[in-house]
């Protein structure tokens, strides 16, 4: 619910369908808070956290001609082997003592192990959620809303910091997308501390940005956890499907240049499925199935 994914100013603004997704979810989500103080003992925010260089962002890729990469657009191992997509030198640098076949067989890899675990392609995206920046905050009225439960509650206002790691994807709060290098050294490491926290809890309510990319792989890797230990956990958890959007790109014409909406969809019925509660912020969270309350 930071400041770059909900209002359309950002740099990486989630639009939905509609154009008015992350801000219509944002003001749902506060006034689900103010609504359910009683019921509500914690609030944990993620915080997208990341720097000028990044494996996700073009800044980190040049082409053949040595310019910078355009945001919106898949890396391929086959085009690093063709030179279409390469390091930009400049990481080399500062990143690995300038090892440049290093970072070269990294990256490499990194395509390699998205492919093997059966993962969406390097994706590139706009610069995002730079640590320092004011796109960086929260969202104002989750800002408040989150404040205000905190001090109504006598909770502690939780952050989940993510994303920081320069070589690695990390769209779940859960864990980055690949945790080891390709010299067998590694590379990043799960959240446990969290997941344990989520395990543990009476009830999950979930919500936020994006329903398509951190949001549904944080489901992913929340259920993928709640499969090895208990199926029933699944029943604890419940998805605000009012306050999420999917990322979608404009092309322009008035259609999209690109849509993940159905990838979200399909996601949340997978979720669904597997024992998660689909439910809008407006509904009495007295009724809601399997919650027991007091």
């Amino acid at each position: 619910m930071q400041k770059d994914f909900c209002f359309p100013e950002g740099s990486l603004y989630v639009a939905g369908r509609s154009g008015q997704g992350a801000i219509d979810d944002s003001r749902r989500i506060a006034e689900f808070v103010y609504r359910n103080l009683g019921v509500l003992s914690n609030v944990t925010t993620t915080l997208d956290t990341h720097f000028a260089y990044q494996i996700f962002f073009p800044s980190f890729w040049v082409d053949e001609n040595g310019q910078m990469l355009t945001p919106y657009r898949e890396v391929t191992r086959e085009q690093i082997e063709r030179g279409q997509a390469r390091p930009n030198p400049a990481v080399a640098k500062w990143l690995c003592g300038g090892n440049y076949p290093w970072l070269l067989k990294q990256v490499k890899y990194y395509c390699d192990e998205l492919e093997r675990a059966g993962k969406y392609t390097l994706y590139l995206w706009p610069p995002h959620c730079l640590l320092g920046s004011d796109g960086h905050a929260l969202a104002g009225v989750v800002q408040e809303a989150r404040l205000f439960q905190a001090f109504a509650r006598g909770a502690q206002s939780w952050c989940e910091v993510k994303g920081g790691n320069p070589l690695t994807e990390n769209y779940s709060v859960l864990r980055p997308e690949v945790l080891a290098r390709h010299d067998g050294q590694p590379l990043a490491q799960r959240n446990t501390q969290f997941l344990k926290t989520l395990l543990t809890a009476d009830a999950v309510v979930i919500a936020g940005q994006a329903a398509s990319h951190c949001v549904k792989s944080s489901i992913d890797d929340l259920l993928s956890e709640i499969v090895a230990q208990d199926a029933a956990l699944a029943r604890k958890v419940y998805l605000l499907t009012d306050c999420m959007s999917s990322v979608t790109v404009p092309d322009g014409k008035g259609g999209f240049a690109a849509d993940f909406t159905p990838q979200a969809e399909a996601a949340l019925q997978r979720f669904a499925s597997a024992g998660m509660h689909l439910v809008k912020s407006t509904d009495p969270i007295a009724g809601w199935t399997d919650l027991r309350i007091g």
